[in-house]
């Protein structure tokens, strides 16, 4: 098992905090409909705070789960992805006038605070861990398999001087 990372530590973090949503989430809300209409019929606010409808709860789930599971090996990477994609979410939520994404899921500015705050957490961990090494560099070989070869010279033990 890989060392603790501030990526590791997002991915379960922000992963138990998507999938608690999401699954609270579905008893507020559990409708799947689309287009504008449906998805505001169906919304409901969780906590007072955030909107919800089936997809958006279903949404947090499977990006929660995906952390899960990142922070044993992928860590990194999903922080600084899914950092990314909460940011993109974030400013098109406060962009978009409809307050419904692409027809399917509803949200409000709680919403886009939250994508905010996991956003900028996400690419902050993702940058403070550390890029794991490579094969290749752990084993000290070059890409067509050969030894790397060392730049330090080794030089022979001085002679005694000769009597």
């Amino acid at each position: 098992m890989a060392t603790s990372s501030p990526a590791r530590l997002y991915c379960t973090l922000a992963g138990a905090l998507l999938v608690i949503l999401g699954v609270i989430g579905f008893f507020y809300s559990s409708g799947f409909g689309t287009g504008s209409q449906e998805v505001a019929r169906d919304t409901d606010e969780l906590f007072g705070l955030f909107a919800v409808n089936g997809w958006h709860n279903l949404a947090r789930i499977a990006l929660g789960i995906l952390a899960l599971v990142a922070a044993g090996s992928a860590a990194r990477v999903y922080a600084l992805a899914a950092g990314l994609l909460f940011l993109v979410l974030a400013l098109w939520g406060w962009v978009d006038s409809d307050g419904i994404l692409l027809g399917l899921a509803p949200f409000n500015d709680e919403d886009n605070v939250l994508d905010l705050l996991l956003g900028l957490t996400g690419v902050a961990a993702g940058a403070a861990t550390a890029k794991p090494a490579t094969d290749r560099e752990a084993k000290g070989t070059t890409p067509s398999g050969r030894k790397a070869r060392t730049r330090a010279r080794i030089r022979p033990a001085a002679q005694p001087p000769e009597s």
